[in-house]
């Protein structure tokens, strides 16, 4: 594997990290434009909340296509990798953590919920510094394996089911007042665990813009994009708890099945290094 000089960078992968950035800062801007107008007492302040939330979702998308922008390269970047890890850091630990605090976790007794945002965000971070270690250390070796729940698929998982439970609850305040806010809380110090558990998930990386598929599958995924499309508010919420419970099932799953779901290479062409993954790099996707 050829490893470039660690100042150059690739224009449409860090573009599209510079996305993911973008949108995790107009989050947060979001979110303390929406407390501003709550105090102020403008109506539409739980609007300008719920926008935070596709601002993290929206990042996501970004997250996901720079890895695949740099597979088209076919080159490592150490550059790209951690532009990755800043990204993310503000995009999926900063701006998740901070939102739920301001929309539910703030009313909880004892100011637990400032130690249930503290952990998250902690917990996010520490695992996309374990990721950069493993990165440094093991730069020539590929899989196609996360070790515990990734980050952006936390946040992802946190932003579209906080926009099921306000679909439910109809507006914000209503929210408050119920107990679906424990139920949030009880989500984010589990996913904590889960980001530094031991499943294994999938990163998909062998999905890219050479796979076929039969068309039966071609179908289901077209089926997908138009859930996606038309019933957004909980088809991602779906998605992403379909991908946090697959890593408990994944274990009792036999090869043939995993190969399916997963579209893994045949043998013989795994032998072959794979210079990319989710941040822009061909190290073992650990976090």
């Amino acid at each position: 594997m050829k490893t470039d000089d660690p100042a150059k960078i690739y224009l449409l992968p860090n573009l599209a990290t510079a996305g993911n950035l973008i949108c995790g800062f107009l989050a947060v801007l979001k979110i303390f434009e929406g407390t501003l107008q709550r105090e102020s007492g403008i109506e539409h302040w739980p609007r300008t909340y719920e926008s935070s939330l596709y601002f993290i979702l929206l990042a996501c998308i970004f997250d996901m296509l720079d890895g695949r922008l740099a597979r088209l390269g076919g080159r490592e970047s150490a550059f790209g990798r951690e532009f990755d890890s800043i990204a993310d850091i503000v995009s999926f630990g900063v701006a998740p953590a901070l939102l739920i605090f301001k929309i539910v976790l703030y009313s909880l007794p004892n100011r637990i919920g400032w130690g249930v945002a503290v952990l998250y965000l902690v917990c996010g971070a520490l695992r996309l510094a374990r990721f950069n270690v493993y990165a440094a250390l093991d730069s020539h070796s590929s899989s196609k394996e996360f070790t515990g729940f990734p980050i952006p698929a936390g946040a992802g998982l946190i932003a579209s089911l906080t926009l099921v439970i306000l679909n439910f609850y109809d507006n914000i305040p209503a929210l408050e007042a119920g107990y679906a806010k424990y139920g949030l809380a009880l989500l984010m110090i589990f996913l904590s665990f889960m980001m530094f558990s031991k499943y294994k998930y999938p990163s998909f990386k062998s999905i890219n813009w050479r796979t076929q598929y039969s068309i039966p599958k071609f179908i289901l995924a077209a089926g997908v994009l138009l859930l996606v499309f038309l019933q957004y508010k909980w088809t991602f919420a779906v998605i992403f708890m379909c991908y946090l419970l697959y890593g408990f099932f994944r274990p009792y799953l036999s090869k043939t099945w995993r190969r399916e779901i997963e579209e893994e290479l045949e043998d013989e062409e795994d032998d072959t290094p794979d210079p990319s993954h989710d941040s822009q790099s061909s190290t073992p996707p650990q976090p």
